[in-house]
């Protein structure tokens, strides 16, 4: 099967429509190219009636930190954006969303992943992307894991996840700002020259 069709497959899934509020409208980035992957939670609201990954204020931060020009970060043929759950699953209780639905990853990261040969890094996204992909080499919590961020290199680079509450979390950990944020730049710099 061809990445077009895989994709078509992808923008048809139903699976999980009678759970999401405003029904499926999965939203991704993928071209075999790319060098650079972000996998993260799940589209918020805005990025749902937009269908462009990371067009909200989340993804304005993301951008920050990686020092990517839009130009740059909505380019698929260097950077693929594959979230956990590929649909909005609706608001939360607590001022946020819910929870990427679990059907999402097990169905189709693997086989998206296949026709991602050239990817140098994966940034693993808050706490869900770290759960999957990092498993039992996670720390005891997302603070710990991303602070321990060099020991998942070359393949991963572990991060919180941008949305409004992190402005709160890097005011408590001044060492992201100051030690992670250009370690991440670099190795972003690094992948999206190769």
């Amino acid at each position: 099967m061809s990445l077009t069709r895989l994709l078509r497959e992808v923008h048809a899934c139903q699976i999980c429509s009678a759970h999401l509020p405003l029904g499926p409208r999965p939203v991704l980035q993928l071209a075999s190219t790319a060098r650079l992957l972000i996998i993260g939670q799940a589209p918020g609201s805005k990025v749902h009636q937009s269908g462009i990954p990371w067009s909200d204020a989340s993804g304005d931060r993301l951008r920050d930190w990686l020092k990517l020009d839009p130009s740059v970060f909505y380019d698929k043929a260097r950077v693929a954006i594959l979230p956990m759950g590929l649909c909005y699953p609706g608001a939360g209780e607590n001022r946020g969303d819910m929870a990427p639905r679990p059907e999402c990853a097990p169905l189709w990261h693997e086989r998206l992943l296949k026709y991602l040969p050239d990817i140098e890094i994966t940034l693993l996204v808050g706490q869900y992307a770290q759960r999957r992909y990092l498993g039992s080499e996670r720390l005891n919590s997302m603070t710990e894991t991303v602070r321990a961020f060099s020991a998942y290199g070359p393949q991963f680079f572990p991060l919180p996840h941008p949305s409004w509450r992190s402005v709160i979390w890097m005011r408590k950990h001044a060492w992201f700002e100051q030690a992670i944020i250009p370690e991440l730049r670099k190795v972003v710099r690094k992948a999206i020259r190769g």
